[in-house]
């Protein structure tokens, strides 16, 4: 089944829409089944009349869509500039579009929309980081639809809320989040790339509490650390000054440890007093973790390595984060390109996000510092 992308940065932004739905509609043509728009720059004041052209020139059975501070088309990356970047398929299997919002209720327990379409097997999930709990709701889910992967990001826009807005069919939003579940036989593979690597030797949590490590392989977390660190090279020092993580085995039954098994947190700090270290995640007592770094050359090289083994492709949905492009690479467009290459005609697309999501293991997690992808193939 056909899928195609396009992109346009012509500053007029009706011919920058007429551009990009036209490049979709000579490859797939009219009324495709799913339809993705990301849309940055000067171009977000726009997002109601892109939405209603999009509507009226290429007839999606279904459509989502949001604003970013950079967006993605085929192999490029166009950061921090007005652009829109379009992405269609005709599936295979079953695609419906879904709108999520969270409340408080009066007991400040906070209540997350349920998920219909019992029998999609992904969902495509686009947030909003100031009005809807995305880490809590996809662990809820996570919980509650087990064998749903979900794939998406945490629109980066607007630094303000309702700042951001959400396409979903024929509507727009600004805040909350919109989704498409995918089932049947169209085929999504996650690809979660968290740009870390491993420093020291995988240590068992042997006391903890919360996000505190207190004891890792029954000394202070705090000494493991110092005993870590002396013995780096004096570059892997650095890196370490420059911003320490940890990573949390997600599969305790595999032996040796690699790429895609840790799920990487920050460590936020440290308590000369007692030790312990405090982490961006909980560490259960018995769980394995390994300090990792995260430079340039260790995103690449991750990155690099989840690539290697799949497939070639129909589409796909990138999702990364606003601090990687330019901002981490020597050069542009680096996790667009290498995505790309697996990809029939680079139908690719996505966006920049303060926040992005996907799979590690069974369970799908919020990330940070990531490239996360939805890989098509009907």
């Amino acid at each position: 089944m056909p899928y195609a992308s396009s992109l346009s940065t012509h500053n007029d932004p009706g011919v920058a829409i007429g551009e990009t739905i036209g490049e979709i509609l000579e490859v797939i043509g009219h009324a495709p089944d799913a339809v993705a728009v990301f849309i940055s720059g000067d171009f977000i004041i726009h997002a109601k009349d892109f939405l209603a052209a999009t509507h009226q020139l290429l007839q999606p059975k279904t459509l989502v869509g949001t604003t970013a501070v950079s967006v993605i088309a085929g192999a490029r990356e166009v950061e921090e500039q007005g652009a829109v970047a379009v992405w269609a398929g005709k599936f295979a299997g079953t695609v419906s579009t879904i709108r999520l919002e969270a409340r408080q209720a009066p007991d400040g327990v906070i209540k997350i929309d349920e998920l219909s379409n019992a029998e999609a097997h992904t969902l495509i999930l686009l947030a909003d980081p100031f009005s809807f709990p995305a880490e809590l709701a996809v662990d809820a889910w996570s919980t509650s639809r087990p064998d749903l992967q979900i794939i998406g990001g945490l629109a980066s826009g607007a630094n303000t809320p309702n700042g951001n807005r959400f396409l979903l069919d024929d509507q727009i939003y600004d805040a909350g989040a919109v989704g498409l579940l995918i089932g049947g036989a169209t085929q999504v593979e996650p690809l979660v790339s968290q740009g870390c690597r491993p420093v020291g030797l995988p240590l068992i949590v042997t006391a903890a509490e919360g996000n505190l490590i207190q004891e890792l392989g029954g000394k202070p977390a705090l000494r493991r650390l110092e005993e870590m660190f002396n013995g780096l090279s004096e570059n892997e020092r650095l890196l370490v000054n420059q911003g320490l993580h940890i990573g949390r085995v997600i599969d305790e039954h595999k032996v040796e440890f690699g790429t895609g098994d840790f799920l990487i947190r920050a460590v936020l700090g440290a308590d000369q007093r007692t030790g312990s270290l405090a982490i961006g995640d909980n560490a259960p007592v018995g769980s394995t973790v390994q300090f990792q770094v995260r430079d340039a050359e260790s995103a690449d090289e991750d990155l690099r390595l989840l690539v290697e083994p799949i497939d070639s492709a129909d589409g796909a949905l990138v999702f990364t984060c606003n601090g990687r492009g330019s901002h981490l690479f020597e050069h542009p467009d680096h996790d667009a390109a290498i995505i790309a290459d697996l990809v029939r005609r680079e139908a690719v697309a996505g966006m920049f996000c303060a926040g992005e999501i996907g799979p590690v293991g069974e369970h799908s997690f919020l990330h940070g510092f990531t490239a996360s992808a939805a890989i098509f193939r009907d």
